[in-house]
């Protein structure tokens, strides 16, 4: 069977996670680097690897089997997917919950006109921690759901941060509320608002002469990405942003309290623990880059969300295999 051939988009945090997890995959191979930066500046991780012009994306179609487009959620991917989607089988990490709807619906229109798939939304939350909201609700259809994230650091509300005027450099830390992740875990159901599920914090280091109350005043007033939460906003430093905030760990968990006909109560969880949130985020987009090939070889084309994907699709391993080794 041949290779996956991937063409990576962007080469930062996802960009360089997406070429080490390549590397994990035997099955899959890196057609090249796609940059808005100056090829020649960039220095990669694979020995000989190819690094282009995102400039000269479509001179490469019959060299890639599916593009992972590893921009942010706030300007990059709402523009690019729909574009990249004309011409290639894409996956992306759009993370803005409350935009997914129209985001899905302007790549599946892209992706259906050309005769491409897209899978769009991949990582973990959302993606994995999306399919296990999926499952407890089929599972214990009584009940309620909770997730909370952290401590870690969040790659798109970082991102988020650096694009407001005056910030050179920042990182979020999004911290669930323990009190409110132990009423959950002893089956207490409560009634959680946003604001008391979670806390945000923001170390930012300001440019040169920036108007700090603007800039904590445009962060904590954010839409869908703060204005919902108490956020703390900390100057530092860029000497100490990249002594003590230079690690990228995240995690967090899926929790479906439920009871069944008797009267019975359940908990489901679901949790990961992550030193690396790129790295990590990478796996999974690898794994769904595998299936939006073999979509498109089936003809079925138009965007996709992890609901609609196949178990079977992620691995390498053959239905046979997998039956005999996994089920």
């Amino acid at each position: 069977m041949s290779k996956v051939r991937i063409g990576i988009i962007g080469y930062g945090n996802i960009g360089r996670g997406v070429e080490t997890a390549i590397k994990q995959n035997a099955d899959c191979e890196m057609a090249g680097v796609f940059t808005r930066r100056d090829p020649a500046s960039l220095s990669i991780l694979t020995e000989g690897g190819s690094v282009y012009s995102v400039d000269d994306l479509a001179d490469h179609k019959e060299d890639i089997d599916v593009c992972i487009i590893c921009g942010g959620s706030a300007t990059d991917l709402p523009k690019q997917t729909p574009e990249m989607a004309k011409m290639f089988n894409i996956v992306d990490s759009f993370d803005t919950h409350a935009k997914i709807p129209e985001h899905f619906a302007n790549v599946d229109a892209a992706a259906k006109e050309s005769g491409h798939t897209g899978i769009i939304s991949v990582g973990w939350d959302p993606g994995m921690f999306s399919l296990n909201r999926l499952y407890g609700n089929a599972i214990l259809p009584v009940g309620k759901d909770y997730t909370f994230w952290g401590r870690g650091v969040s790659q798109g509300h970082s991102d988020a941060i650096r694009r407001v005027e005056g910030v050179q450099d920042a990182r979020q830390y999004t911290v669930p509320i323990e009190s409110a992740v132990d009423a959950v875990r002893n089956g207490e159901n409560p009634e959680l608002t946003t604001r008391e599920k979670h806390l945000r914090e923001c170390y930012v280091v300001a440019k040169e002469g920036a108007n700090l109350k603007q800039i904590e005043s445009d962060i904590v007033n954010m839409p869908n990405y703060f204005d919902e939460y108490d956020t703390s906003v900390t100057f530092i430093s860029q000497e100490e942003m990249d002594k003590n905030h230079s690690g990228i760990p995240h995690g967090g968990f899926v929790i479906r309290s439920g009871e069944t006909g008797n009267g019975n109560k359940h908990i489901i969880e679901y949790r990961l623990k992550l030193d690396s949130n790129p790295e990590f985020t990478s796996c999974v987009l690898v794994a769904y880059a595998r299936a939006a090939k073999r979509l498109a070889d089936e003809g079925n084309f138009g965007c996709k969300t992890v609901f609609d994907i196949a178990p079977a699709y992620l691995s390498p391993q053959s239905g046979d295999e997998l039956r005999a080794h996994l089920l």
